[in-house]
């Protein structure tokens, strides 16, 4: 056992300020499903956090109640100390399926936040094509989405959630459909936009390796319903190559103490 993990929901380890706090949060679907039950959680300022789980714990559910596309049925959610009551510019949701608009350019997908707040053409345009080099598209900006692969399409739907300048960035599975040389670069370019952008991440994924290698926290989810069952802090190095990371023995015990705590959960 290594010290990466605290048995207990609660996190000890937190130190900086909190920008999103979920509290008491419950969500029953129609027919009686009950996804989420008494989720109560803080999420640090500049921090990435993921969220771990098995299929149905409610961690999109989550995702999206804190983005304001979901009702919860019990609890609030605050983000820089107010209430969510809907979608707010201070957050950016990433969509696991890009959800870009066919019949728009690159250039016109990564600026449409910045056109709905109707921001001149030539800002929103500057600034489109600033994250546009950000994700390594420059020299797509006219290209439409068909005439991209999966993985330029979801650095679009990143350079559009990065262009409204929100305080949070909320991803949803964002790397699950393309292959895993490109997922490995993904996770690689998302720890770099996090140091250079110093944006708060909340990041859903299935992938106990995903989690630990970009993550700050991991937020470990019971079946549904979804309750916090562990909070897990991965102490790896983080100035080692990728390789190394992926080698280092911390990584490697995080990994399998994590794989050991979700097994529990289907014995």
């Amino acid at each position: 056992m290594n010290r990466a993990a605290s048995p207990q929901p609660q996190d000890a380890g937190a130190a900086a300020p909190a920008i999103v706090e979920v509290r008491g949060i419950a969500k029953a679907y129609p027919g009686g499903v009950q996804a989420l039950d008494g989720v109560d959680l803080a999420f640090e300022t500049g921090g990435l956090t993921s969220l771990l789980g098995p299929s149905g714990c409610g961690k999109t559910t989550l995702l999206k109640i804190i983005a304001g596309l979901l009702a919860p049925s019990a609890g609030e959610v605050y983000v820089q100390g107010r209430k969510v009551t809907g979608p707010g510019a201070e957050r950016a949701f990433v969509f696991q399926d890009f959800a870009l608009m066919p019949w728009a350019t690159v250039l016109r997908n990564v600026a449409f936040g910045l056109e709905l707040k109707g921001r001149p053409r030539a800002e929103r345009h500057e600034t489109a094509r600033h994250y546009i080099d950000e994700v390594g598209l420059t020299g797509f900006e006219h290209a439409y989405p068909h005439e991209l692969s999966g993985g330029m399409r979801q650095r679009v739907g990143l350079a559009r959630a990065l262009a409204v300048n929100a305080e949070v960035l909320l991803m949803d599975e964002p790397f699950s459909a393309v292959d895993e040389q490109t997922r490995r670069k993904f996770q690689e370019d998302l720890l770099r936009l996090r140091e250079t952008e110093r944006k708060t991440f909340l990041f859903v994924t299935h992938s106990i390796e995903e989690a630990v290698y970009v993550s700050d926290r991991i937020v470990l989810l019971s079946p549904r319903p979804g309750r916090v069952s562990r909070i897990i802090r991965p102490d790896i190095p983080r100035d080692d190559s990728p390789d190394q990371i992926r080698r280092h023995p911390v990584y490697l015990d995080t990994v399998e103490e994590i794989w050991r705590g979700l097994r529990e959960f289907v014995e």
